[in-house]
């Protein structure tokens, strides 16, 4: 017996159909506003290769069906509409573990933040165990909002120390020994949520392209610079992990073949010279006690002498790994992120004057040297960035 109604497959819209063409149109929207955040319609425009016209009308469709929602902003000193994806009670976690802390975001698939929380964690915490009183922390933000699980799409963790992305286990060369070994399937099963563990001065890269003040810069380096050092690539707009995913580990780039022994086997690696360990070890060699990274920053700040000095002699050392690190990829901006980016100018200044003397003169000439601008929240908001990349647009509206 013969049937008028339409099958499934004839209700699909045709590959080359307006509405097919349509569709993609929209996920291509959808797709840059997951990645990057917030943009104005200019920015959808440059970003998608749409015409401004057709990013108008496909934003209107999506603001009309409460997929997105529009605001008026300033761009370039001209008004401008800037379009986000709309909270629906959908989140994603950004998680950042350091030596002693860990800090908690929780954000909306438009790149709101909507709780976090910074947590201090005793020296030497196994993995797992800093995990599990990071998820008791999570459930806490998650319960004072009404948050229930089922809401919380995945994790972004970030960690110091190189993730092979192969196994996406963390492998020799991090200053937290006790993560070797570490898998994102362990941290899921811990935290009860898909997890994308990552480096964290990849995140910080990330965040500062997405979050910061660079979105429109495409080729970056974010260095971290802390009990580790350790940086993170932004290479032709994208996040660069190589091979197999240990990348911008320029804290084992060699200084001093005869130098000290580096935890990674190595010796005379830029951390056994300019880490913020190396830097309290030299200042407070005779004065035992708890001294932190905020000592060196407030002693850098009342301008002692000392500290200065230290901070100099450590700079001079990052900016010649820096140097010879852009001859390499030619970034366009490198930015200084870690505990001491509150310092300023005492410690940029002596970095940019040695990258000035290793990088090639029109290499040197054409990067900017900047702290970065996202302070100790940039790892964990570059954790909710990548959650939100991994997450399936189409999901999202």
């Amino acid at each position: 017996m013969r049937t008028t109604g339409l099958s499934e497959a004839e209700r699909r819209p045709r590959p080359g159909s307006q509405s097919a063409l349509r569709g993609r149109n929209r996920q291509r929207i959808v797709d840059a506003l997951r990645d990057a955040g917030p943009l104005t319609q200019a920015e959808l425009s440059r970003r998608t290769g749409l015409s401004a016209a057709t990013i108008s009308n496909i934003v209107r469709l999506l603001a009309d069906e409460g997929a997105v929602s529009t605001d008026t902003t300033t761009s370039s000193g001209r008004r401008a509409t800037s379009v986000r994806l709309s909270d629906d009670g959908r989140l994603v976690v950004g998680l950042d573990f350091g030596r002693r802390h860990a800090r908690i975001v929780l954000v909306t698939p438009g790149y709101e933040v909507v709780a976090e929380r910074a947590i201090e964690l005793p020296r030497g915490y196994p993995a797992l165990e800093g995990v599990r009183a990071v998820r008791d922390v999570l459930d806490e933000l998650m319960a004072e909002r009404g948050v229930r699980r089922s809401a919380v799409l995945a994790a972004g963790l970030g960690m110091p120390g190189p993730i092979d992305r192969r196994s996406g286990t963390v492998v020799q060369g991090t200053i937290l020994p006790e993560w070797i070994g570490v898998t994102a399937d362990d941290l899921s099963e811990q935290l009860d949520l898909p997890v994308l563990l990552d480096n964290d001065a990849n995140l910080g890269a990330l965040a500062e392209v997405t979050w910061g003040a660079y979105s429109e810069v495409e080729n970056l380096m974010f260095v971290k610079i802390g009990s580790g050092i350790g940086s993170g690539l932004i290479i032709n707009g994208k996040p660069y992990y190589g091979n197999i995913g240990v990348t911008g580990e320029i804290g084992h780039t060699t200084i001093n073949e005869q130098g000290a022994v580096c935890h990674c086997g190595n010796r005379g690696c830029l951390e056994t010279v300019a880490s913020t360990v190396v830097m309290l070890e030299l200042l407070y060699r005779r004065q035992p006690g708890n001294h932190g990274t905020a000592d060196i920053v407030r002693r850098a700040v009342e301008g002692d002498p000392g500290t200065l000095r230290v901070l100099q002699d450590a700079g001079s050392a990052i900016g010649a790994a820096l140097g010879n690190m852009a001859n390499l990829i030619n970034p366009e901006v490198i930015l200084i992120g870690g505990p001491l980016a509150p310092i300023g100018e005492p410690f940029l200044e002596p970095i940019a004057r040695s990258f000035s003397r290793h990088a090639v003169p029109r290499v040197g000439d054409s990067t900017t040297i900047a702290m970065g601008s996202l302070g100790d929240r940039a790892e964990a908001l570059g954790g909710a960035s990548l959650a939100l990349r991994h997450v399936d647009a189409l999901a999202l509206v």
